[in-house]
């Protein structure tokens, strides 16, 4: 596939979205990981994982109203996803956090991660969400996109996680933020 900037069709997913594109929603993650995606997991990293990370840690959030899930498709398929957290603290309700975004090995290089972006801020700001929190694995490719965005680096976490491929080696996260 090229290198080619494309405009995806973006939609929020329901729970029951979800539900029913959990094969698809568990290829991706599963993609991703095994290209070398600091998203939390480590290798051996299977069908079966994937699948119960989205069942287990996306779709209750999800259920209850405290998280909204952003696809990215291309034609028939799911090429990313991105998730804005915003189950906050009542001293918290002007922040959400950004988290997984995810693009499938075969459609990076397209603008997909940054058109999910930038629906994902657009809903923040409908949520009167004033302030985005993320954190990134130092030096990984997600980190200048996100600067390019107009996220700014907090600070660093030195052996904040485990590496996806060498379970021996933990990586460095950078925090960032943008305040819309």
């Amino acid at each position: 596939m090229s290198a080619t900037t494309v405009t995806p069709a973006i939609t929020s997913f329901s729970a029951d979205d979800l539900a029913r594109h959990l094969p698809e929603l568990g290829a991706l993650l599963r993609a991703c990981v095994h290209d070398g995606a600091s998203v939390g997991f480590v290798m051996p990293y299977g069908v079966d994982d994937s699948e119960d990370f989205w069942r287990a840690k996306v779709l209750p959030s999800l259920s209850a109203g405290g998280l909204m899930l952003f696809v990215a498709r291309e034609g028939d398929a799911i090429a990313g996803t991105v998730q804005l957290d915003y189950d906050t603290m009542p001293n918290q309700r002007h922040r959400a956090e950004v988290r997984k975004l995810l693009v499938h090995p075969a459609f990076r290089r397209r603008g997909i991660a940054r058109a999910l972006m930038t629906e994902l801020e657009r809903h923040a700001q409908r949520l009167e969400r004033s302030l985005l929190t993320l954190d990134t694995r130092t030096g990984d490719h997600a980190e200048p996109l996100y600067a390019s965005l107009g996220y700014r680096s907090a600070g660093t976490i030195p052996g904040y996680a485990r590496a996806p491929h060498d379970t021996e080696r933990f990586d460095a996260t950078t925090i960032m933020y943008k305040a819309l």
